[in-house]
């Protein structure tokens, strides 16, 4: 038992290869109740596998974790009843109508008053009524993240929740997740757009090739990513702004210098004062920058 009660999901040395392919290794992670914590990386980083590793669907290499208290193999029931889950790859029985499957949905889960349900479908503009196999895939999606907060989880792991809804639903969407920290529970939230976890989340994690790569809140993330700096100079950019501290990249382009640089920019800056620098363009970096910048360093 994890006696920890600020700690939603933990994991120790986490690790899951398939045959000799790395899916995740020695992962170590804390996410605190309440928080809604981003689990970033590209396609194949392992990001799936940690998921269902920590939902008990595939059992680990080694290593152990913690979800709500219990331990990563809970029993049949245990705590899967507190935890929200849209997976990826989301199959649904087609000849349901939507009613029919979240019906069935609410049953499994001990008991969901239909007015929730129905609730949480008129804010996404879901029609019930039709069958889930005549629905586009945004609606399909929709059907996926009811079923996921209806019965107000303590734990929601969601993976690509937002894929394929259009941007009014993906705003709603915001607003469910908001809510549900507001009343105590906690999200782990895997997804490509960027933009999303960066107004949700409290913290990110970042993994590449099966391994952490960096954890952080998104303001420090930002802060330890590069920035873009264009210098214009009245003729020829100086050779000598490479020297200056931070600066990772030098682009000369006509009488604009584009330089990358890492942590502050206060050297830079007095050396193109010194070269009698004419205007000077910053470009604040955000969670992309910060994601791309970590993943290729990862990479080298």
């Amino acid at each position: 038992m994890d006696d920890d009660r600020t700690t939603a999901l933990r994991t120790r040395g986490l690790t899951k290869f398939y045959g000799d392919q790395r899916g995740i290794e020695d992962l170590d992670l804390q996410v605190r109740t309440e928080e809604v914590y981003g689990f970033l990386g590209p396609n194949g980083a392992g990001k799936t596998t940690t998921i269902r590793m920590l939902l008990g669907l595939i059992r680990s290499t080694r290593g152990d974790a913690s979800i709500l208290g219990e331990p990563l193999r809970f029993g049949p029931v245990g705590v899967r009843a507190d935890i929200g889950y849209l997976p990826g790859d989301l199959a649904l029985y087609e000849r349901m109508t939507g009613e029919q499957l979240l019906a069935y949905v609410a049953r499994l889960r001990g008991g969901v008053p239909p007015s929730r349900y129905r609730s949480l479908s008129e804010r996404l503009a879901l029609d019930l009524s039709r069958r889930v196999g005549d629905l586009s895939r945004g609606n399909r999606q929709k059907v996926g993240v009811v079923q996921a907060f209806m019965h107000w989880p303590r734990l929601l792991v969601l993976d690509e929740p937002t894929s394929g809804l259009d941007p009014l639903v993906q705003k709603e969407f915001q607003s469910l997740v908001r809510e549900a920290v507001d009343f105590g529970a906690t999200v782990f939230l895997s997804s490509h757009v960027l933009t999303e976890v960066e107004q949700l989340a409290d913290r990110v994690a970042i993994v590449n090739d099966g391994r952490l790569v960096v954890v952080d809140t998104v303001d420090g993330l930002r802060e330890r990513a590069t920035k873009r700096v264009e210098l214009d100079f009245p003729g020829t950019p100086p050779a000598d702004l490479g020297s200056a501290a931070g600066v990772r990249s030098v682009e000369v382009r006509g009488v604009t210098a584009v330089c990358t640089v890492a942590g502050p920019v206060g050297s830079l800056l007095a050396l193109a004062v010194a070269h009698d620098v004419v205007d000077v363009h910053t470009h604040d970096p955000d969670l992309e920058d910060a994601f791309l910048g970590y993943v290729a360093g990862a990479s080298r």
